[in-house]
């Protein structure tokens, strides 16, 4: 397992840490990020990076809010740089469009290989851009980020007119340069932030990040397992969908210790939204009866109980399930505040995750969100 500091892309993504029941719909705002990676040979050290840190900065991103309230998040993943996608498509392609399902944006993540290639940064900007379902309120933040370490002047579509093209349409391009920074100035990633109002980072692949274990990660984690048996699938899609939550589960647990301990943390927010496979999250939500669904759409064990009985072990369900998010949440509050002390011990500013939280925080600023 490697642990370098190449994380950028997890700017990734945002379970927003509020209030449980707090509805990320109900201020209408929202927070859309697009993370484009390179996946040439040089940059396996980014992705996996990427992979043990993604849940980390998802926790970050959490406590973003606006006028008190929490905004709705979708995230998109690009891949570029990649011999074996075909030069005619840019050797670059979509992993996912903007989504509010972050189990679908870590599957594609973990699935993603390297292989030498040609990167193209004004072309993967251009195609996200105008390939994805971007928001037009005023009052959204979208950011799109993009890593690599090869020159971003390379490829048929010039880099000025595709950050040009971004903010254009509202959306910050935040560059980061794996390598020495002035190697990142002198070959134009710095010059694609600043053409699109946003922030030029470098980053030293190499460097390894410290796991700091903090005293409420055995009891996070085992409340996480706790957590898990509460999620109740149904339909042929839901138990599609839960096999791959158990997978990003055992993917965030194969990174790290710190990782799964992340990951149990994201999915007490109100932003980890199971509505579409889990009848405790969709009951929740009134946007499903239990008592209307067909026998053989339920887990074996309600099919044969009365609907009367279906609807009480669901409600008995969200209780269990929201007194575990109470006590994770509060061990989180703890675990923030130890590992804050720690790191003021230790400088690492130059880490990837430190450098994407910043641009966060000052592009949300401008548009009225705080990270508090």
């Amino acid at each position: 397992m490697k642990e370098k500091i190449v994380s950028l892309i997890i700017a990734l993504a945002a379970v927003f840490l509020v209030t449980i029941g707090t509805s990320a719909a109900e201020t209408g705002d929202r927070i859309q990020l697009a993370i484009l990676l390179d996946t040439s040979n040089s940059m396996d050290g980014l992705i996996d990076q990427a992979k043990s840190q993604i849940w980390k900065i998802v926790n970050e991103t959490a406590l973003a809010k606006k006028n008190g309230k929490v905004p709705a998040l979708e995230v998109a993943l690009y891949e570029y740089g990649k011999d074996s996608i075909s030069a005619g498509e840019g050797h670059l392609r979509m992993i996912t469009p903007l989504t509010t399902d972050l189990d679908r944006v870590s599957e594609g993540l973990f699935g993603l290989t390297t292989n030498g290639g040609s990167e193209y940064c004004g072309r993967v900007i251009r195609s996200a851009v105008r390939g994805l379902s971007w928001s037009t309120g005023k009052n959204d933040l979208k950011i799109l980020y993009i890593a690599g370490n090869e020159p971003f002047t390379q490829g048929d579509v010039d880099y000025r007119s595709a950050c040009k093209e971004a903010i254009g349409r509202g959306i910050v391009v935040n560059t980061i340069f794996c390598g020495d920074s002035r190697e990142g100035v002198d070959t134009r990633w710095k010059d694609g932030a600043n053409l699109a109002d946003g922030t030029y980072m470098a980053i030293d692949q190499n460097m390894e990040v410290a796991y700091i274990a903090a005293p409420q990660d055995d009891e996070i984690s085992r409340l996480g397992q706790e957590l898990n048996s509460t999620y109740i699938a149904y339909g042929a899609a839901g138990f599609e969908k839960k096999s791959r939550f158990e997978e990003q589960d055992a993917n965030a647990a194969a990174m790290s210790p710190e990782s799964s301990v992340q990951r149990s943390v994201a999915k007490v927010s109100s932003q980890y939204d199971s509505s579409g496979w889990d009848l405790v999250d969709a009951v929740k939500k009134d946007k499903i009866d239990v008592s209307n669904v067909k026998e053989n759409e339920l887990p074996p064990v309600m099919r044969k109980m009365s609907p009367l009985q279906r609807k009480e072990y669901i409600a008995d369900t969200i209780k269990k399930r929201e007194a575990i998010q109470k006590k994770i949440q509060k061990l989180d509050t703890e675990r923030r505040k130890f590992i804050e002390a720690e790191l003021k011990k230790t400088t690492n500013d130059g880490t990837l995750d430190a450098a994407v939280i910043k641009s966060l925080h000052d592009a949300g600023a401008k548009k009225g969100y705080t990270f508090k």
